[in-house]
C-alpha cells in the first residue's frame, strides 16, 4: 500500500523501525471481521499478534504527529470548498470491566442508557459528498478517573490530560487546533448535547466561527431584544441588586414554533441521496439569546426543520450565520450534521473503530489513530474513483481490499461479481424510491 508509505516516518522511533507492522496493521482492519490483534494476524499476510499488541501497546511512537497528518491530507481532499464543514461529535465504546481508559457508567448512544463505556469527542470534516475524522479526544470523567491520580498513573494517563475538561472544552479544542493546522471549513456543526451550552457557542462566536448549533426544545429565545439590565431597587432598603434582569419575556423555541402561521413553512429540496430526495420543510427566523450573565444578547438565527410527511419530527438550530444568509443555505448548513454520523456508522462498521483491545490511553490513542488512517485512505479512493463508480462506497472499498491484499483470495471475478451485483441492487433501490416518491406527489 503506497498511501501508507506517506506516513512511515511516524512510526521510526529510536532504535526501531515500526512502520511495517503499521502497515500490516493497516491491512488487518480491513481484512478482519473483528479487529483483535489474534482475527488479525490471522488474516495479514505475515501477521504477529504480539507484534500487533507491541506497536499499539507499548511502541513509543507519537499518535499526535500523525493525526496532525491526517488533517492535513484531509484538508487537501475535503477543504477549502462552499460545502466544507467541521462537525463535531461524540461516540460511545461499550465495554466490560473496569480497566479500559476512560470507562465509566456514562450515556451511550449506541444503546440507548447508561450503561459501562468510553465516550470520545472526534471532529469530522466533510464537503456534503465525503467525510473523514481529523481528530479526537478521549472524555475522561471526574468520577472515577480524574479524581483518582492512581488510576490515571495505572492507565498511563500523561500528566497534562489529568485535569477535567467537558466534552464541549474538548469539541472547542477541537476546532482551535484545526484553524492551527490551516484546515479550511465553512462554519462548525455540532448536536444539541453542545448547542446547550451557552458559553460554548460564545466562545466560537467570539473565535470568528460560523456554526450551526443543534439545540432542545426548551432553548429559551426572545422575539424582541431582552436588552438585559441591572433593576432599579424597589425600596431605599436592602442592598441593591447587581444580577441583570431581562426586559422581555423569552419563550422556548418549541412555544414559538407552535405560533407559526402553516404558511410559513417553505419546502427545501437538501439533496439528492441513494433514497431519493431530501426534502423537508424550513422556517427560519431571527431571534435573541441571552444566557443571563452578558451584558448583551446576541441575536441569531433560529433554523425550524420538519420532515415531510412527519410534521411531528422537528429539529431546531442555532446558528450565527450572516445576517443576509438564504434560508436553503441555512437548512443546507443544518443537514451537514448527518456526515458525522455515517463516518462513525464506516468507522464501526468497516475500519474497527468499535471493536480494539486498547486499555491505556497509549493504546486507545494508538488504535484509533491507525483507523482514522484507514478512514482517510477510503475517503481518497472515493473521491479518485473513476466514472461510472460514483455508487463507490466504504464497505466496498474494504472488500475490495479483503480480496486485492495478500491473503487467501475468493478469486477476482468473484469479487468483480459481487460488487456489480450490489450496485445492481443499489440502482434498482434508488430507482424504486424515486418512482415511489412521484406516485406520492402525484396523489
Amino acid at each position: 500500500m503506497i498511501f501508507i508509505d506517506r506516513f512511515g516516518h511516524f512510526f521510526r522511533t529510536r532504535g526501531r523501525d515500526n512502520s511495517g507492522v503499521a502497515r500490516a496493521y493497516l491491512q488487518g482492519l480491513a481484512q478482519a471481521e473483528d479487529c483483535t490483534f489474534e482475527s488479525m494476524a490471522a488474516v495479514v499476510e505475515n501477521g504477529c499478534a504480539q507484534r500487533f499488541q507491541h506497536f499499539i501497546s507499548q511502541s513509543p511512537w507519537d499518535h499526535e504527529p500523525v493525526v496532525a497528518q491526517i488533517a492535513r491530507d484531509a484538508d487537501a481532499l475535503l477543504g477549502g470548498k462552499p460545502d466544507s464543514a467541521l462537525v463535531i461529535d461524540e461516540s460511545s465504546f461499550p465495554k466490560q470491566g473496569k480497566r479500559s481508559v476512560g470507562v465509566a457508567r456514562q450515556w451511550t448512544g449506541r444503546l440507548g442508557k447508561v450503561d459501562n463505556c468510553q465516550v470520545a469527542v472526534f471532529g469530522v470534516l466533510t464537503d456534503g459528498k465525503r467525510h473523514t475524522p481529523v481528530d479526537m479526544r478521549l472524555y475522561l470523567p471526574r468520577k472515577p478517573w480524574i479524581d483518582d491520580p492512581a488510576r490515571c498513573e495505572r492507565a498511563g494517563v500523561p500528566e497534562a490530560s489529568r485535569t477535567y475538561e467537558s466534552k464541549s472544552e474538548h469539541a472547542l479544542d477541537i476546532v482551535r487546533r484545526a484553524r492551527k493546522r490551516g484546515m479550511r471549513f465553512a462554519w462548525v456543526g455540532v448536536d444539541g448535547g453542545y448547542g446547550k451550552e451557552p458559553a460554548f457557542l460564545r466562545d466560537l462566536d467570539a473565535a470568528g466561527e460560523a456554526f450551526v448549533a443543534d439545540v432542545h426544545r426548551d432553548q429559551r429565545v426572545w422575539i424582541e431584544d431582552p436588552a438585559p439590565r441591572v433593576p432599579a431597587p424597589a425600596s431605599g432598603r436592602g442592598r441593591p441588586s447587581k444580577k441583570l434582569q431581562a426586559a422581555a419575556t423569552p419563550l422556548t423555541v418549541e412555544e414559538m414554533v407552535k405560533g407559526f402561521d402553516p404558511k410559513a413553512w417553505t419546502r427545501q429540496i437538501l439533496r439528492e441521496g441513494t433514497r431519493g430526495t431530501l426534502q423537508v420543510e424550513i422556517v427560519t427566523r431571527r431571534v435573541w439569546v441571552w444566557d443571563g450573565e452578558e451584558p448583551q444578547a446576541r441575536r441569531w438565527h433560529l433554523v425550524v426543520r420538519r420532515e415531510v410527511g412527519s410534521p411531528e419530527t422537528i429539529k431546531y438550530s442555532l446558528s450565527n450565520a450572516p445576517d443576509d444568509t438564504p434560508l436553503l443555505r441555512l437548512a443546507q448548513m443544518q443537514g451537514q450534521r448527518y456526515w458525522v454520523e455515517r463516518a462513525f456508522e464506516d468507522g464501526k462498521g468497516d475500519c474497527g473503530l468499535a471493536d480494539y483491545q486498547a486499555l491505556s490511553w497509549r493504546s486507545w490513542h494508538h488504535h484509533v489513530t491507525m483507523v482514522m488512517l484507514a478512514m482517510l485512505y477510503i475517503a481518497e479512493q472515493r473521491v479518485d474513483a473513476p466514472p461510472g463508480l460514483e455508487l463507490l462506497s466504504p464497505r466496498d472499498i474494504v472488500e475490495i481490499l479483503k480480496e486485492t491484499l495478500p491473503r487467501k483470495p475468493e478469486g477476482k471475478e468473484a469479487l468483480v461479481a459481487r460488487i456489480n451485483a450490489r450496485h445492481k441492487r443499489r440502482r434498482a433501490a434508488i430507482q424504486s424510491r424515486y418512482r415511489a416518491q412521484q406516485r406520492r406527489e402525484a396523489g
